[in-house]
């Protein structure tokens, strides 16, 4: 329960103020611009994008700018911006199978058909800060390649020799109406492109979190990275009354196959099984972790026990969009004067009758 709180306009004023004076910053440097951050803090620019449900970088910058870094702050300002647009309908689905890779790793096959190439990456780093007016030369880029056909999946070529589960056949009606969890209340049990359009948008934190406890005993994977593709892929929308799709541009996504073993059942023969992840712009992190809670979550698929909080479904999906748990937690911050006025008449009751019996 809440209390009206009136007369506080003025400091609120002085509040709104003070935080745009801190978040200029100190008056010698140069205010940012939204364009620096999108084109130089892709990372945290994709984070905001695929946790606010909307890829647009250049929003996704001035949200950061706007929540001065406050990722989670510019996630809300993006799913608040994000109910504002029109829906015209839905897009054609992505080939992602012929995803021209800036950057294409696997775990799982030395010379992998294709070759691996490194693109863009932490991975090999040292851990220390580095002089950044320094030039120095770019390693592992990796040779341009001109078709994605000449890289074919992991999953496709463990799949040729029946080691990997099959895809399930289209059904002859055609893909089902996509659901829409912004628009569609949630309910259990979900299917699973119901839990990866939630997973995709959950907080990367979290499901990292998540991924790290089943590889710890907490879970029943054993996961290798299958294949990790970052590029561009075509966006197309079939327009009303035109009956062909009409490319709208292009997006940066990060595919990410995990291959987990699985010893087989009396009903299916031992295979590898897959989690998937698909996310917005170069999030690695983000698509491995959602692809190892996808598998985590696909226990009862396979007859596994669920014992573990990242094989439950209710759990993972409760639990993982940070504006729901931002707002949840943050709102201890509201007044509950008369709530705990309350609890302390009570405290102080059960103190005294104590004192009476001793």
């Amino acid at each position: 329960m809440y209390v009206a709180v009136k007369g506080g306009e003025k400091a609120i004023a002085n509040a709104h103020a003070l935080l745009a004076k801190e978040g200029r910053g100190a008056e010698q440097f140069p205010p940012l611009e939204s364009g620096a951050v999108a084109g130089q803090l892709a990372v945290l620019v994709a984070r905001v994008m695929n946790e606010g449900s909307l890829y647009d970088p250049e929003l996704a910058a001035q949200a950061i700018l706007q929540a001065q870094g406050d990722v989670l702050e510019a996630v809300t300002l993006v799913r608040s911006y994000r109910t504002t647009l029109p829906r015209f309908g839905y897009t054609e689905p992505v080939d992602t199978a012929r995803l021209p890779p800036q950057r294409r790793v696997s775990a799982t096959f030395k010379d992998l058909p294709g070759g691996q190439q490194l693109g863009a990456t932490f991975d090999y780093t040292h851990r220390l800060f580095a002089d950044s007016g320094v030039d120095g030369p770019l390693l592992g880029a990796g040779a341009d390649v001109d078709h994605a056909g000449e890289m074919p999946r992991v999953a496709d070529l463990l799949g040729a020799e029946a080691l990997m589960e099959p895809v399930p056949e289209p059904s002859s009606s055609g893909d089902p109406e996509p659901a829409d969890l912004t628009r569609e209340p949630t309910v259990f049990p979900m299917s699973r492109a119901e839990r990866l359009q939630s997973l995709a948008r959950g907080d990367e934190g979290f499901l990292l979190s998540l991924a790290y406890s089943t590889q710890r005993g907490f879970g029943r994977t054993h996961p290798f990275a299958g294949e990790i593709r970052v590029g561009e892929v075509e966006v197309e929308f079939v327009a009303p009354g035109l009956g062909f799709p009409v490319p709208l541009g292009r997006i940066a996504v990060t595919e990410c196959h995990m291959v987990n073993q699985f010893t087989g059942n009396a009903d299916t023969p031992a295979q590898f099984t897959r989690g998937y992840g698909l996310v917005f712009g170069r999030a690695e992190r983000k698509a491995m972790s959602m692809s190892i809670v996808d598998r985590a979550l696909r226990a009862e698929e396979f007859g596994e026990r669920v014992v573990a909080p990242a094989q439950d479904e209710e759990f993972v999906i409760h639990h993982a969009d940070n504006v729901q748990a931002t707002g949840f937690v943050e709102h201890l911050k509201l007044p509950h004067y008369v709530d705990f006025q309350a609890e302390l008449g009570l405290v102080r009751k059960l103190n005294a009758e104590r004192e009476e019996n001793a």
